[in-house]
């Protein structure tokens, strides 16, 4: 990840779940077998560069593991 969340993700809304989800197999290789959910919000980030913009925000979420793999997604 090569940006830094300010603040909280507003509006998480999850879009995928289970089978639904592409990446499964790959999610559960490397980060362990749970109840995977691709979920999606807005927040405000910081780039490598200094600047503070408005993303929205794509990541993967399992209870007892977390939220892994942030990617932006757009720019607001």
């Amino acid at each position: 990840m090569d940006f830094e969340i300010v603040g909280s993700v507003s509006e998480p809304e999850t879009f995928a779940s289970g089978k639904q989800i592409r990446e499964l197999s790959r999610l559960r290789k490397t980060h362990g077998e749970g109840n995977w959910r691709k979920r999606k919000g807005n927040a405000t980030v910081r780039l490598p560069n200094g600047e503070i913009v408005e993303v929205e925000l794509h990541w993967y979420e399992a209870h007892g593991i977390g939220k892994v793999e942030y990617k932006i997604k757009q720019y607001f």
